[in-house]
C-alpha cells in the first residue's frame, strides 16, 4: 500500500472480533500513510459508551463482537440510528447470501471478507469515504434479487408528507426489481428520456446520487418496516426490541402515546433482570394502564348495563379460550368472572371508580 501525499487522510476506527485481531488489523492499516487509524479494544462497550464518532471518517466493524455471532450487526444498527451519516465497512467471515443482506440492512456502506487482502481493504475504505458503495458484482446481484420481492419505499419529509409522486414511486419499485431505463419506459409507457429525468428528480428528493444508493435506501426502509410489524404484531413483541433501532423507534412511538408501543416496552423491560429495567417496566405499565383506564371508561359510557354485562361475558370467554400449556392447564374450568353491578356502574360513569 503506497503512500500518496495528494490523497486526503482518512480517519479510521477499527473494532474487530477480538483484541488481538483488532490490533493486528490496525497495525496493517497504519502502513498506509493516508490512513489515521485508532482502535477500540473492548468490544461493543467501547462503541456504545459515548465514543466520539465525529472524529471518525470510516468505521471498520466485525460482524461478530463480544464472542457473539451477529452482534456487530446489532451495534451498527444502533450507531446508525444515532449517527445517520456514519460510514461503515463490515468485516464478514463469509460474503454469501444472508450475511451480505444483513450487513447492508444494518447500515454498512461496504462489506469486506476476512479472506481478502489488506490492500483491497485500503481501497474499500477510500471508496466508502468518497461516498460510494463497496460490493462486487456477485454481491450486488444478491441484493437486487432480494429487493425484487420486497421493494416498497415510502419517503417522507419532517412533517410526514410524501416526497415522491405516484409515478416516482413506480419508478423506484422498478429500479428495486432491477429494471433498466428501457424496461422501465416500456412498462410505464414513457420515453427513456422521461425515465432518466424522473430518476434525477428522485435522486434529488432522497439525497442519493445513483441507482445503487437508491437500492440500499429501499433495502434499509424495508428492514425498518419489518422491525415495526415485528414488535407491534408478534405475541412476544418485546423480543424484537433487542434490535437497537427497533427499541429507539418503539420509545419514540410510546412517547407519542401509541399504546402498543408502551406495552411492548413494559414487556421488554420486565423480561430483564436488573433494577433499572424494573423501574422502566413499572413506568411503562403505569403509563399504559392509565391510557387503558381512560379508554375503558370512555367506551363504557356509550353502553347500557345489559351491554356492559354482555361485553364482560365476551371478555371472560375470550380469556378462557387463550391457549394454555398442558402443565399449566387447570383440571376443571372455572366459571367466567363477571363484573359486579357496582363495578359496571363505576365503569359506565354512574358511580365512583
Amino acid at each position: 500500500m503506497r503512500h500518496q501525499p495528494d490523497t486526503a487522510v482518512i480517519r479510521v476506527l477499527v473494532s474487530d472480533d477480538t483484541r488481538v485481531h483488532t490490533e493486528l488489523l490496525a497495525d496493517a492499516l497504519k502502513r498506509d500513510g493516508n490512513l489515521e487509524v485508532t482502535t477500540l479494544l473492548c468490544g461493543s462497550d467501547g462503541l456504545t459508551s459515548g465514543v466520539n464518532l465525529g472524529d471518525t471518517d470510516v468505521l471498520v466493524i466485525s460482524c461478530n463482537l463480544d464472542e457473539r455471532p451477529g452482534r456487530g450487526f446489532e451495534i451498527l444498527r444502533g450507531l446508525r440510528a444515532l449517527h445517520p451519516e456514519l460510514r461503515a465497512v463490515m468485516l464478514l467471515d463469509t460474503t454469501q447470501g444472508e450475511m451480505i443482506l444483513e450487513a447492508f440492512r444494518a447500515g454498512a456502506r461496504g462489506i469486506f471478507s476476512k479472506d481478502d487482502s489488506i490492500e483491497i481493504l485500503g481501497k474499500c475504505l477510500r471508496k466508502v469515504y468518497e461516498g460510494q458503495i463497496w460490493a462486487n458484482s456477485e454481491q450486488m446481484a444478491t441484493l437486487v434479487e432480494a429487493l425484487a420481492s420486497s421493494h416498497n419505499i415510502r419517503a417522507v419529509d419532517a412533517k410526514g408528507l410524501n416526497l415522491l409522486s405516484k409515478r416516482e414511486s413506480e419508478v423506484v419499485r422498478g429500479v428495486a426489481q432491477g429494471l433498466s431505463n428501457r424496461e422501465l419506459a416500456e412498462r410505464l409507457n414513457l420515453s427513456q428520456h422521461t425515465i432518466k429525468n424522473c430518476l434525477f428528480r428522485i435522486f434529488d428528493k432522497l439525497g442519493v446520487s445513483s441507482r445503487v444508493e437508491l437500492l440500499f435506501m429501499t433495502l434499509s426502509q424495508e428492514r425498518h418496516a419489518n422491525s415495526a410489524s415485528n414488535y407491534f404484531l408478534n405475541e412476544r413483541a418485546y423480543e424484537a426490541l433487542q434490535d437497537e433501532p427497533a427499541l429507539i423507534g418503539c420509545r419514540n412511538a410510546a412517547g407519542r402515546g401509541v399504546l402498543l408501543a408502551q406495552l411492548a416496552l413494559a414487556q421488554f423491560y420486565g423480561s430483564r433482570q436488573d433494577p433499572d429495567s424494573a423501574l422502566q417496566a413499572y413506568m411503562w405499565y403505569s403509563v399504559a394502564s392509565e391510557q387503558i383506564s381512560r379508554g375503558y371508561k370512555q367506551a363504557a359510557k356509550s353502553l347500557s348495563m345489559e351491554q356492559l354485562l354482555q361485553a364482560e361475558q365476551m371478555a371472560a370467554e375470550c380469556m378462557n379460550k387463550k391457549p394454555q400449556s398442558v402443565a399449566s392447564r387447570p383440571r376443571t374450568r372455572s366459571a367466567p368472572r363477571l363484573m359486579t353491578r357496582d363495578r359496571l356502574s363505576a365503569a359506565s360513569g354512574d358511580g365512583r371508580y
